[in-house]
């Protein structure tokens, strides 16, 4: 039987009553809603003109006994049209100044995020865990929270506007294979006005197993970040991971990503389909580096020493954050190791003399990417933390 697609339309209010009804729920790896008010009330706007929109993509995903309906592509819309009912919106501004009052007015009675959404991280299901009618959500909304929207809309409109789909029936039933077809489906769509950023498009392969999940993008990774002039990067923990996963093979940096570049999103998908089937390639077997899949305990480790380190947060370049991370993942994640802390003003000085040498080359600091000098840091900063590992 080959994988079928059927097309068709439904009324606004059967997508809301979809949405509502949890028919149709979004992925984990989908991103997070990211259009703002003004995006939402044009979207609208163009239904009202009776202007072309793009129909979303539902995928049927067989869970076990359990059947449900993936939203692969149509997030932003369909999560403005829920809004939109609703007369919600999630807005950073009103959620930042309600944190600081909350906290202001009770100190350390409780954390704010106890009894607010997080409007940073947000997606629909938030306000669909509150309830299944627009009555029964808004009585849940603490003041503040969100913003009050009125696009001045009737049941009418809701009724006789409609928004057309593409339903996709995969032929197969395993859920890996289900879940590698839906991540090369999703990686493949455009998303309307918001191109995925690498790191976005990539995490959903991460849930070809679940349980992995939290080693390819572990939470308290996010926290670190390069702080340019006008943007913020976290850091792309499974290019660490790929990288010296090859270096723990070879032993050398010299060949790592050889002839991936500018193709070094291949090189990252590759690592995560290798890992999830424990294929034993130019990465190394995950089994025989992780026996029994025991990289949570290291994984700690290395949240925990990144802060008795003092390792700043923030980062001025690629240049800081590699030196910093290459070697103390190396030490701590692939060899299991610990370092010497007592030793931690003498490692860090060498951290730090390193990075200025790197910079002072404008070769280097013009094109930081480049493999030569990438290779470079790689295995400057690993020769430094081995001479502090205990």
């Amino acid at each position: 039987m080959d994988n079928r697609v059927y097309y068709g339309e439904y009324s606004l209010k059967h997508w809301i009553e979809l949405i509502l009804k949890k028919n149709v729920i979004l992925p984990e790896y989908q991103r997070f809603f990211v259009w703002n008010e003004k995006k939402v009330e044009k979207l609208i706007d163009t239904f009202k003109q009776k202007q072309f929109i793009p129909p979303v993509t539902i995928g049927a995903f067989k869970n076990d006994d359990e059947s449900q309906n993936l939203i692969l592509d149509g997030q932003q819309r369909l999560t403005s049209i829920l809004l939109a009912y609703l007369g919600l919106f999630p807005d950073e501004t009103e959620f930042k100044k309600t944190v600081e009052t909350f906290v202001n007015d009770n100190d350390d009675e409780e954390e704010p995020d106890e009894v607010m959404d997080n409007i940073f991280e947000w997606k629909f299901d938030l306000l669909t865990s509150k309830g299944r009618t627009k009555q029964e959500i808004n009585s849940k909304i603490i003041d503040g929270n969100y913003k009050r929207i009125d696009l001045e809309l009737d049941n009418t409109f809701f009724e006789t506007h409609f928004l057309g789909f593409s339903y996709l029936v995969p032929s197969i039933t395993d859920q890996n294979d289900q879940q590698k077809y839906y991540s090369t489906v999703f990686r493949n769509i455009n998303i309307q006005g918001e191109t995925l950023l690498p790191q976005e498009s990539r995490a959903s392969l991460y849930y070809l197993d679940k349980d992995l999940e939290s080693f390819f993008r572990p939470t308290f990774i996010k926290s670190y970040a390069i702080k340019g002039t006008s943007s913020v990067t976290t850091i792309d923990f499974v290019r660490y991971l790929s990288m010296l996963s090859q270096y723990s093979v070879e032993q050398t940096s010299q060949r790592i990503a050889r002839s991936y570049k500018p193709k070094m999103e291949k090189y990252y998908e590759e690592y995560i389909y290798d890992v999830v089937a424990d294929n034993e390639g130019k990465y190394g077997k995950f089994s025989t580096i992780f026996p029994q899949r025991a990289f949570e305990e290291r994984l700690t480790n290395l949240r925990n020493t990144a802060s008795e380190l003092d390792i700043s947060n923030e980062f001025p370049s690629i240049i800081d954050l590699d030196m910093y991370f290459f070697g103390l993942i190396y030490v701590l994640v692939f060899e299991n190791n610990s370092i010497n802390i007592e030793r931690k003003e003498e490692l860090m000085a060498e951290v730090r003399a390193q990075i200025n040498d790197f910079k002072a080359n404008s070769s280097h600091t013009r094109a930081p990417s480049n493999l030569g000098h990438l290779r470079s840091r790689v295995q400057s900063s690993i020769e430094i933390y081995c001479r502090y590992a205990n």
